[in-house]
């Protein structure tokens, strides 16, 4: 367990910010990669020798105005799942306490993008069903949209949408039967924590004629706003705590433990153990009361790497480190 420490709140987050980047060649804190590059410099680069049991793989990556490069053991990688097989990364940061508030977005990302980890097929069939998505959505901006050309689009997504309904229903039960278990040993209470999935179609023998139907009655309306209005695109799940929908009715405390042990899950999924992520808990305890904070402390040490930070926390066993700007002093 490692813990980094001190005032500088940013060179904290600057640090997990680049252990998240290894992972999936992106920033939680900002979409425009070039906001990573330190004012005055001509590019950033983040270097990292990751293990998987005895494979030892080094990964570099440059970044600068005109792009990025992403190297493993010195060759460039065309697919940024290259480089989520070499680095696995969780990470719970103070925003993700508003998951069951946000946009439905918010709770797709986070089953898509871990599920893809999990699953390289699931990956494929997501990006061929954006890339048909894509060509839909442009077809129905045309002045005049080819009805016969809409239609083999519209088929399309329909038979790539049936096996990420399906696999999205298969992890969702999966980190359903290991949520309580996680919320136990998070608050200490016995509680009935569900993940409430509710596909655009049912998924049952009849799922290809049903979605095609859907798709039918919604064409008007998809022509009008010149967009795709339904599909997996636009699915929701919700999470309820004892039956109470945890986005409308719990607490803040609620939502934050809940969004943690739900952000944690995916680690109890992935069988290999030399393949389980890094997990980098960011800014989490401050808003924890003593106790709660404890049970998080006890329970991440189960994991075999792990990153905190906080302004101030001290943990028997830890490494930890003493943040301060430009600079990464190690205490002990």
């Amino acid at each position: 367990m490692n813990i980094l420490t001190g005032p500088n709140t940013a060179g904290k987050t600057n640090i997990v910010e680049a252990i998240y980047y290894l992972s999936l060649s992106r920033s939680f804190r900002t979409s425009e990669d070039v906001d990573l590059i330190q004012k005055g410099k001509s590019s950033a680069e983040i270097t990292a020798v990751c293990e998987e049991g005895e494979i030892k793989r080094k990964v570099k990556i440059v970044i600068s105005e005109s792009g990025k490069h992403v190297f493993i053991n010195g060759k460039a990688i065309s697919k940024i799942s290259e480089l989520s097989n070499c680095m696995n990364v969780l990470l719970f940061e103070p925003k993700d306490v508003l998951m069951f508030r946000d946009s439905p977005k918010t709770r797709r990302n986070f089953i898509d993008i871990n599920l893809s980890k999990k699953s390289q097929p699931y990956l494929d069939y997501i990006n061929r069903y954006n890339k048909v998505l894509k060509e839909r959505n442009e077809l129905l901006k045309s002045d005049k949209v080819d009805p016969v050309l809409l239609e083999t689009t519209t088929e399309m997504l329909v038979k790539l949408s049936g096996p990420i309904v399906s696999y999205r229903q298969m992890y969702v039960k999966d980190i359903n039967d290991i949520l309580i278990k996680i919320t136990r040993a998070l608050t200490g209470v016995n509680g009935k924590l569900e993940i409430n999935y509710k596909p655009f179609v049912d998924y049952n023998e009849d799922f290809q004629k049903n979605a095609l139907d859907a798709f039918k009655r919604a064409e008007e309306r998809d022509l009008h706003a010149k967009a795709t209005s339904i599909g997996v695109h636009r699915e929701d799940f919700s999470i309820s705590l004892n039956g109470r929908d945890i986005g409308q009715f719990g607490s803040q405390g609620e939502n934050r433990i809940v969004a943690l042990a739900l952000k944690l899950s995916p680690y109890f999924l992935i069988e290999d153990k030399d393949k389980r992520p890094v997990i980098v808990l960011d800014d989490v305890m401050s808003e924890l009361d003593q106790a709660h904070r404890q049970r998080l402390i006890n329970f991440v040490k189960k994991f075999d790497q792990v990153f905190v930070t906080a302004t101030k926390l001290e943990v028997e066993g830890a490494s930890q480190y003493q943040i301060k700007k430009n600079e990464q002093k190690e205490v002990f």
